[in-house]
């Protein structure tokens, strides 16, 4: 049984954890250290469910669509996991594209601004056999704007139908260690409103959150060939770039601190968020190339055992994508927390002495 404490003298036995839109798994790595078993991650890339199973060994793993599988799918993948009546929360971040404000040209009603929907079914689906502790949904900030308005509210009100009481807030990655301007929303709910009151993640304070602070002195990343084998990349795997082929590198001022394409990092300021589109991954502070993924994957908090499989393409998908895991490990320690909260106060009084 995966137990843990938190600052009082129950420990509450964890729920086991459904990984939805999983990605490579940095929401789970929080979840994971601290305690949590997670049962099942499930996403469409078939690079990123190759990341998972080579990081989360234990995990069922599965690379599928849930548009495809629909919740009837989850319900399956699950019958031989879980037994009816087991306690599980629920975990992901739907895709987020049709809610960017990256995307200039998003519409409310962009087929993807549906993914949350999906969601919000599978989890009613899942309360038909299993006892849903609490449900972690994260996405953009945009969600929350004016013309996305009608799917937010809609969201709010399926968790209210559902039994689950719905906490929003914004969240920065640089309030978790995280040397990254990164602003997600996260909505947390909870079976109980007690449980929803006392989930509060706790913040850090640093004063290293700079991209010196995280990729200072690393050596020379290796340049993308069809040819090269990640396995013979020296330093880290995932240690690699695109070969800086633009004559902008090889002038000292060709890349500036704004724009997409040729956005460069200062030494001495957090990243600004590492979400890259085609050719968009952030320019070195030295001006001369673009990041390794590595580097990407150090700016977004991951560990250095952790390790990006699949094409570089693929590998920018996953990390653009991740919840940086300092992130997910302080809303993990504070499920922990409002769970084992909520079971020390339904407690007789003489047993909490």
């Amino acid at each position: 049984m995966a137990e843990v404490g938190h600052g009082g003298s129950t420990d509450v036995e964890l729920p086991k954890v459904v990984s939805l839109f999983s990605g490579a798994g940095g929401l789970d790595h929080g979840y994971h250290s601290v305690g949590f078993p997670l049962v099942l991650a499930v996403d469409s890339s078939r690079f990123a469910i190759k990341t998972h199973k080579r990081n989360f060994p234990s995990t069922t793993s599965v690379a599928d669509d849930l548009i495809s599988m629909q919740p009837e799918g989850v319900l399956k993948c699950l019958a031989n996991r879980l037994s009816q009546g087991d306690s599980i929360g629920i975990i992901g971040g739907p895709p987020c594209q049709g809610f960017s404000r990256a995307n200039t040209g998003s519409k409310p009603d962009d087929p993807r601004n549906k993914l949350p929907t999906l969601y919000l079914e599978i989890i009613e689906a899942l309360q038909t056999k299993y006892d849903v502790r609490f449900v972690i949904f994260e996405n953009v900030q945009g969600i929350r704007d004016a013309k996305h308005s009608q799917v937010f509210n809609a969201i709010l009100d399926k968790f209210a139908s559902l039994g689950l009481s719905a906490k929003v807030e914004e969240h920065s990655a640089l309030d978790y260690g995280v040397a990254q301007t990164r602003n997600r929303v996260i909505i947390s709910a909870f079976a109980s409103a007690e449980e929803s009151d006392a989930f509060r993640p706790a913040k850090i304070r640093s004063d290293r959150l700079t991209v010196r602070d995280r990729i200072a002195g690393l050596p020379e990343p290796v340049y993308f060939s069809r040819a090269i084998d990640p396995a013979d990349i020296p330093f880290h795997p995932n240690h690699w770039t695109m070969k800086p082929v633009s004559k902008r590198f090889r002038d000292p001022d060709g890349a500036g601190s704004s724009g997409r394409s040729f956005r460069r990092l200062d030494w001495d300021k957090p990243s600004p968020t590492v979400a890259y589109g085609h050719r968009e991954i952030h320019v070195h502070p030295s001006g001369t190339r673009r990041l390794s993924i590595y580097e990407a994957m150090l700016l977004q908090g991951f560990p250095h055992d952790f390790v990006l499989e699949g094409t570089l393409s693929a590998q920018v998908e996953q990390i653009s994508n991740a919840v940086p895991p300092p992130v997910a490990l302080a809303l993990a320690e504070a499920t922990a927390a409002a769970l084992n909260y909520s079971t020390a106060q339904s407690m007789p009084r003489q047993l909490q002495g």
